[in-house]
C-alpha cells in the first residue's frame, strides 16, 4: 500500500509540477514572454487543440468539395450520373421487354405457331368499336323500349346517321382465293391467285413494322393498323416500303410474286390478326 501511495504521490508531483516557458531574443537575450504550465496543462491543452482540428478536418472533407479528393469518396456530379444511368438503365429494360413481346408476336405471325381460335366478324367490330374489350351483355327491356324510342324520334332526322359500326376493309388484290381460311390446318389465310407483279395495296391506314425476305415466305411486309390489327402480306415479287414508313388505305406497297420455298405459283397470300390471334379475311374483304 505504500509502495502504491508513493507511485501515484510521485506521479501526481509530477504533472502538477511547475515549469516556466520563457521566450527570449537570441542576441540580446531578452526576455519577451514567458508563462508557467505543468504536464497536466500541456495534456488537457494538447487534446483540446487535437479534437478541435479533427473536427474542423471532418467537416472540411465532408461539406465541401474537398473530399472528392479522399479515396474512397465519390464525387457528387458521378452520383448525380449514376442515378441518372439507373433510371434510364429501367426504363431500357422496360422498353426491352415491350420489344421482346412485340417480337415475339411477329414472329407468331411469320410462322403460324397460334393455337386455333374462332374468329367472326362481330368480334373484330368489336374491338374496332370499343378497343378489344368485349362485352356480351343482352339489353334489358326497358333499354330496348328506350332504343326503340330514340330510334323513332331521330328516323327523320337529316343531323343523325346510321348508328351501326362500320369496319370496311380495302382489298389489297383482286383475284380468286385458291385456298381459302383453315385454321385447324393452320392455314391462317387467304391464297389470292392474280397476275405477276400485280400492285400489292394497304388494306387500310396503318405503319409497316416488318418489311423484310424470309426463306419459307419470300417478301413478306406486315403493317399495323388500329385497334391491335395486323395485316400480313407475303411470297411477294418485290416490297415498295420499308419499316417504318406510314401507309395510306390503298397504297401500293408491293408488287404480287412467287418467292419463298411455300409459294406455288404467283399469288398473293394475305393475313389478318387481331390481338395476336388470326381472322378469316373474307368476313371484312370481297377479294373477287
Amino acid at each position: 500500500m505504500q509502495k502504491k501511495e508513493k507511485r501515484s504521490k510521485k506521479i501526481k508531483r509530477k504533472l502538477l509540477h511547475k515549469y516556466r516557458f520563457v521566450v527570449l531574443i537570441e542576441d540580446t537575450f531578452e526576455e519577451r514572454f514567458s508563462f508557467k504550465l505543468n504536464r497536466l496543462n500541456v495534456f488537457v491543452f494538447g487534446s483540446v487543440i487535437t479534437l478541435l482540428l479533427i473536427g474542423f478536418t471532418t467537416l472540411l472533407i465532408a461539406f465541401t468539395p474537398l473530399r472528392e479528393y479522399i479515396p474512397g469518396y465519390s464525387s457528387t456530379a458521378l452520383k448525380k450520373e449514376a442515378t441518372a444511368l439507373a433510371f434510364k438503365t429501367d426504363s431500357l429494360q422496360r422498353v426491352i421487354t415491350i420489344n421482346q413481346q412485340y417480337v415475339s408476336s411477329i414472329r407468331k405471325v411469320l410462322t403460324g405457331d397460334v393455337k386455333t381460335v374462332d374468329f367472326n366478324k362481330d368480334s373484330i367490330l368489336e374491338a374496332a368499336s370499343i378497343d378489344g374489350l368485349r362485352i356480351n351483355q343482352a339489353p334489358s327491356s326497358a333499354d330496348s323500349l328506350l332504343r326503340d324510342k330514340v330510334a323513332q324520334e331521330d328516323k327523320y332526322n337529316p343531323l343523325t346517321g346510321t348508328s351501326e359500326v362500320s369496319f370496311v376493309l380495302f382489298a389489297p388484290v383482286k383475284g380468286t382465293i385458291s385456298n381459302n381460311y383453315n385454321p385447324k390446318e393452320k392455314h391462317f389465310a387467304v391464297d389470292v391467285v392474280t397476275t405477276k407483279d400485280a400492285s400489292v395495296k394497304a388494306t387500310a391506314d396503318g405503319t409497316v413494322i416488318f418489311a423484310e425476305w424470309t426463306a419459307a415466305t419470300g417478301y413478306v411486309i406486315i403493317l399495323k393498323h388500329k385497334n391491335n390489327l395486323l395485316s400480313v402480306y407475303k411470297h411477294n415479287a418485290s416490297l415498295s416500303k420499308e419499316q417504318g414508313e406510314l401507309v395510306k388505305e390503298g397504297e401500293i406497297i408491293a408488287t404480287v410474286g412467287n418467292t419463298g420455298e411455300l409459294s406455288t405459283g404467283p399469288h398473293l397470300h394475305f393475313e389478318l390478326w387481331s390481338n395476336g390471334y388470326p381472322t378469316n379475311p373474307t368476313n371484312f374483304i370481297d377479294f373477287d
